[in-house]
């Protein structure tokens, strides 16, 4: 008989032992046969510099890893329906378990995709309405903004047996939500006609101001001109009602222009297909200035942008509608919610109370429901990612973290310390990559990398506690007690920028004047109106530069060269050295190796198992065709100039044979940005989230504008790294120009020469600016939370 002593025993069993995660000999990037033990049920801080391997090494091998493991517990029928998962570049991994990842991915900028679609909130308030509401106007389908109404009857035929057929009346009845208006977009666009032509003149005049189109020889111009439908040699505003309405709305029908067989089609039609339909962020500059001008968005007339039918707003609970509820902050609907005391949909309210409640846990209180889901942060999009997962019964769980405090104001970042510690103390192991000194002191186990980022870092420099690490001799350990000081003389405004009566968003009719000449930062907690004040008041002209937070478009295809511009002025020098065309240097154009298609690998595609990829064995790796590695600039040919590093790609084309000014200029900026390292043709799908904002900063500082607009520079920036960032800040307003921050981070504050500080809170208690002056003036104001915060990081 077993007595309660033996069952006690202090003897380890053998499950007991699993509890490290062993990663041996990985290799994935640029990390170097990396080999870590981690600790399971513990909270785990990943550090080093932008590009050190951080993501590699987290998300790339242990979360890819367990989730390729996850899916083949699938049949194969399943994992036909799955995306195919490569086994990452790793020697052994032990003791994973099933991994959670929450990135800094933005959420789809969908005008359909909202807070509350993306989440169960939208899905609960649905069924809760369709249940509660009066009048009862059908389903939770009824109430979805998503859902078109569809009515259709007639006759099927059915099949049953060889010679067995007959056909049956049936009515299909399905009530949606949908806004016909707006097609539950809650706006409507408008094509300002005014931007497309002076109606002034005729065609042969040269009516059109649409970039691009000149009357004397553009194909698409003649077209209009010789199509017959309207006169070429009357002015516009003179068209009868038929010749406008042939000329704004034609209807695509062929046409003979010059002994050429055509298309013609309407303006209105033929400038959506050809500008509208296309990604604003990829246009050239003064074409995307071109459409911002030319269309409108207006709120909806029907349904006064709640995206819903009439008979969803219709249908309300006590006096509240659905399109009221999703309207409310979300602090104040999970008030409404507990009021609610209904026992038939007690599950639904408890269910729905919870969700709500998670918001406010993690600080996002003040968003509403019906906030499109693009528009917001990436620290808003990744704790709102956070929701579903605060409430989870499941232990033993990894859950992966990539800088979850991006976006907070330091008020806030304890907060979010808690919640990663409240999930690992229900059992789980969480693992983070993150920056903030505030983040790294709560941690149980830190792995730094490094010691430098690319090609230069890669490798494992500490592995310990917080104590280690701050004595120990790394990039992380020595600027981890960093701090900023005061500025003892700022500079002095060469003007301002009137800002009067900004109401965008929770902001209160606020009237403030942002200096010129000078560094300017914005401040104040997550959701008090930094963005709405800067990115929805600043007016956007050509001598307004704004780097917001959207992440940058690209392929695998695409790398820092593609990206910047730069491999046009480099494929120019070759071609001009060489006496041939620009194109043959394009490994997507006309110089690609025609056995990979200037990919570089070969890809197998494996069914259901993932694809699979090896070097083009005809061009190595290089993507080129051999014929145009012949040609050389400076003694290299071109693919030895793409895996070049911005420095000596730098120094290259600053000097001698391969003298290239216009490639020169670009480089200067990435190097300006810390991104000395980067390879010219490395993809950009291997970029780091910090690398990515840097490459874009760096983009457009090519371009010409006296007002620089930055949203968050440091996000993803090391802390030595910040120390550079600021030295580029002082060399832009040195230069002449005005920048305009939103930041939270102390140090750039501290750096700064005039501080708008916004509050005091977030959502409706926010929207009002709660001070104005220089740093040394917030710090000895000390009401705002701000001040407060800053003072502690000065030491003031």
């Amino acid at each position: 008989m077993t007595t309660r002593t033996d069952r006690q025993s202090p003897t380890l069993h053998a499950s007991d032992s699993h509890d490290l995660i062993r990663v041996h000999g990985a290799r994935v990037n640029n990390l170097k046969d990396v080999s870590v033990e981690i600790p399971k049920r513990r909270l785990t801080v990943f550090t080093g510099v932008s590009g050190s391997g951080k993501s590699s090494l987290v998300f790339s091998t242990i979360a890819a890893e367990s989730q390729r493991m996850i899916n083949e517990t699938y049949s194969t029928f399943v994992q036909g329906f799955m995306p195919t998962l490569a086994r990452p570049e790793v020697d052994v991994l032990e003791g994973l378990t099933t991994a959670i990842t929450v990135d800094q991915q933005r959420m789809g900028a969908d005008p359909r995709s909202t807070v509350g679609t993306a989440t169960d909130a939208n899905a609960m308030l649905r069924i809760l309405f369709s249940r509660l509401g009066k009048p009862h106007i059908g389903p939770p389908s009824a109430y979805s903004f998503n859902t078109a109404s569809v009515r259709a009857s007639g006759g099927i035929t059915v099949e049953r047996g060889a010679a067995k057929t007959r056909t049956v009346k049936a009515t299909f009845n399905r009530t949606g939500g949908m806004c016909t208006r707006c097609e539950g977009r809650g706006s409507v666009s408008d094509i300002d006609l005014t931007q497309l032509y002076d109606d002034s003149k005729s065609l042969a005049e040269g009516a059109f101001t649409i970039p691009g189109w000149k009357s004397d020889s553009q194909w698409t111009v003649q077209v209009y001109a010789q199509s017959g439908f309207v006169d070429p040699d009357k002015p516009i505003r003179a068209y009868t009602k038929k010749e406008l309405q042939a000329f704004l709305y034609g209807e695509p029908v062929k046409v003979k222009v010059n002994g050429v067989n055509l298309t013609y089609e309407g303006l209105i039609p033929k400038i959506q297909k050809s500008f509208l339909s296309k990604d604003k962020e990829a246009m050239q500059p003064h074409i995307r200035a071109f459409v911002e001008r030319a269309v409108t968005f207006t709120t909806c007339p029907e349904c006064d942008g709640t995206r819903l039918s009439e008979g969803a707003r219709s249908s309300k609970i006590g006096r509240i509608s659905i399109a009221d509820a999703c309207a409310m902050e979300i602090r104040n609907l999970a008030e409404w919610v507990r009021g609610l005391d209904e026992p038939s949909v007690a599950p639904l309210l408890t269910a729905l109370q919870q969700t709500l409640d998670s918001f406010e846990e993690i600080g996002l209180g003040y968003l509403s429901l019906d906030r499109p889901a693009g528009t917001l942060s990436g620290g808003e999009a990744q704790r709102v990612k956070m929701v579903r997962h605060l409430g989870s019964s499941l232990t033993d769980i990894t859950y992966v973290f990539d800088e979850p405090t991006i976006g907070l104001h330091p008020h806030d970042i304890q907060r979010m310390n808690n919640l990663l510690l409240r999930l690992r103390d229900k059992g789980n192991t969480v693992l983070v990559v993150e920056h903030k000194p505030e983040t790294i002191a709560i941690a149980d186990h830190i792995v730094d990398l490094g010691p430098g980022a690319g090609s230069e870092g890669g490798t494992v420099c500490f592995e310990g506690t917080v104590e280690g690490l701050r004595a120990g001799d790394t990039v992380t350990g020595r600027h981890f007690d960093d701090r900023a000081t005061l500025k003892e003389s700022v500079r002095k405004p060469t003007g301002a920028l009137e800002i009067r009566g900004a109401s965008a968003h929770n902001l209160r009719d606020v009237d403030v004047d942002i200096p010129l000449g000078v560094l300017t930062v914005v401040t104040g907690v997550a959701g008090s109106g930094k963005s709405s004040l800067v990115h929805g008041s600043v007016p956007a002209g050509e001598n307004v530069v704004s780097v917001d937070q959207s992440p940058i478009k690209g392929s695998r295809r695409s790398n820092p060269a593609t990206y910047t511009g730069l491999l046009d002025p480099i494929r120019k020098a070759f071609a001009k050295a060489n006496g041939v065309k620009p194109a043959l240097f394009s490994a997507n154009s006309e110089g690609a190796c025609p056995t990979c298609n200037g990919a570089g690998v070969i890809f197998t595609d494996l069914g259901m198992m993932a694809e699979t990829s090896t070097t083009c064995e005809d061009c190595e790796g290089k993507r080129f065709d051999s014929s145009v590695l012949e040609y050389h600039l400076g003694g290299r040919d071109i693919s030895e100039v793409l895996a070049m590093s911005v420095a000596e790609a730098e120094e290259f084309f600053g000097a001698g044979e391969a003298r290239t000014p216009a490639a020169h200029r670009v480089l200067g900026h990435l190097a300006d940005v810390g991104l000395g390292y980067l390879r010219l043709g490395q993809p950009l799908t291997t970029l780091s989230g910090g690398e990515r904002q840097r490459l874009k900063l760096a983009t457009h500082m090519t371009e010409k504008g006296g007002v620089y607009v930055l949203d968050e520079p440091t996000a993803g920036l090391h802390l030595a790294d910040v120390r550079q960032l600021l030295g580029l800040l002082d060399r832009l307003v040195d230069s002449g120009k005005s920048v305009i921050v939103v930041e939270h981070h102390q140090a750039v504050m501290a750096h700064a020469d005039w501080i708008i500080d916004l509050g005091p809170g977030a959502g409706h208690d926010g929207g009002r600016i709660v001070f104005e002056g220089t740093p040394a003036d917030l710090v000895a104001d000390g009401s705002t939370l701000t001040g407060e915060h800053l003072a502690a990081y000065v030491g003031a």
